[in-house]
């Protein structure tokens, strides 16, 4: 097959990269293609079936090459723009999705706040009634209080009067108990000493002068006791009616500050044997006369709460607090502190009632049966003072 001849036009990249030239092109006339196919070596047999390429073929190729070959052509253009153009829509759809989290966010902060504000101010507002309605109860009980005061004034000036040195009063009352308690500690001290020195002149088979020279004054030191809680009854008379300066066993048998003297004879009868006939009728009556005194001052006890009760709640002070209440008031007040002065006598007259028992007792026992009788009842009154300390010393669970 002859091979025609066809013009041929070829774009040359210049290789320079200093040069700022446009590209030139170069023409090469068939001739020259024809002298070049003439030096070409001739094909084997195996390259002629090779298929042929037409002109259109060829200028098609070269199109396309040309159009490879440029940078400057608007495929590459359009190529480069659109891979540049899609990172940048996707970080601008990014962005977009950020703005709108940030926006949610912003708007969940704003929400937040506007609640905190109000929960703020409804606290605020509550607060301010609070401290409104505390003002007025203030002034509620301020206008109140200036308005007894009054009253009492006027109470006063019609003869009702009572002591405003009430915090005076009572700490001399507590200093007074505490007095009284440190001086029957000292008193139970000495009793102490003198038992144990009676006790050795028993055990010693002493005269019956040494031994009346102990028990005298054995006997006088009850007398001691007896004015001790007659001047603490002055002071605090409730201090000695509870029994506090008592231990918690012997508390349990207190009967006006003291013991029973009637229930102290029963236990020094089966301690004194062998006892005349004479002496047991003796006994015996003083038992019976100091039971009833005892149930007479009982019953003086019982009628004295009643009535005391009576006046405590034979009225009552309104709540417009006028001033014939408040007189009342003042009234039922000064009658109740009369009353209670009453129970001052009754420890009293308990206290003589036990002091004369003892006298009464020493009087109807001799001397030798008088140091048994002192030394049974202090004995008696030790163990319930020991098992006071073994109950407050018990373990717990």
């Amino acid at each position: 097959m002859s091979r025609q001849p066809f013009p041929m036009q070829y774009t040359v990249l210049s290789s320079s990269k200093s040069s700022g030239r446009p590209k030139s092109s170069l023409s090469i006339s068939p001739s020259a293609i024809q002298i070049e196919y003439q030096r070409l070596p001739l094909w084997s047999d195996q390259q002629k079936n090779i298929v042929p390429i037409s002109s259109g073929s060829l200028e098609y190729w070269r199109e396309s090459t040309m159009a490879d070959a440029s940078p400057r052509t608007d495929t590459s253009t359009d190529v480069d723009t659109d891979d540049k153009i899609a990172p940048f829509e996707r970080g601008q759809s990014t962005t977009n999705v950020a703005s709108d989290s940030s926006d949610r966010s912003k708007e969940t902060k704003d929400q937040k706040t506007l609640r905190r504000l109000a929960q703020n101010r409804e606290a605020a507002r509550k607060s301010r009634l609070r401290k409104k309605a505390y003002v007025q109860q203030l002034e509620s009980s301020r206008l109140k209080l200036t308005q007894l005061e009054q009253e009492l004034q006027r109470a006063r000036q019609q003869g009702i009067f009572i002591s405003s040195s009430g915090d005076q009063a009572h700490s001399m009352s507590g200093n007074g108990a505490v007095a009284f308690d440190a001086e029957y500690a000292r008193w139970l001290e000495e009793q102490n000493r003198q038992i144990n020195e009676l006790r050795s002149a028993v055990s010693a088979h002493a005269s019956d002068a040494e031994l009346r020279v102990i028990v005298d004054g054995i006997m006088a030191h009850y007398d001691d006791v007896f004015r001790l809680k007659a001047n603490a009854a002055k002071a605090d008379v409730f201090h000695l009616l509870s029994g506090m300066w008592k231990t918690p066993a012997e508390r349990c048998f207190l009967w006006l500050g003291g013991f029973r003297s009637s229930e102290l004879l029963k236990l020094l009868v089966s301690q004194l044997e062998p006892l005349t006939e004479q002496q047991l009728v003796a006994i015996d009556n003083l038992q019976q006369s100091s039971q009833q005194a005892e149930d007479a001052l009982s019953q003086g006890m019982e009628a004295l709460q009643q009535s005391l009760a009576e006046t405590l709640s034979s009225g009552s002070l309104g709540s417009s607090g006028s001033s014939g209440n408040v007189a009342n008031y003042m009234g039922q007040m000064a009658m109740a502190m009369g009353k209670l002065g009453t129970l001052e006598g009754f420890i009293r007259q308990a206290d003589n009632l036990r002091q004369q028992t003892l006298q009464q007792m020493h009087r109807i026992l001799t001397t030798r049966q008088s140091a048994r009788a002192f030394l049974a009842i202090h004995d008696y009154f030790s163990r319930l003072r020991a098992l006071s300390s073994l109950w407050l010393a018990r373990p717990r669970d």
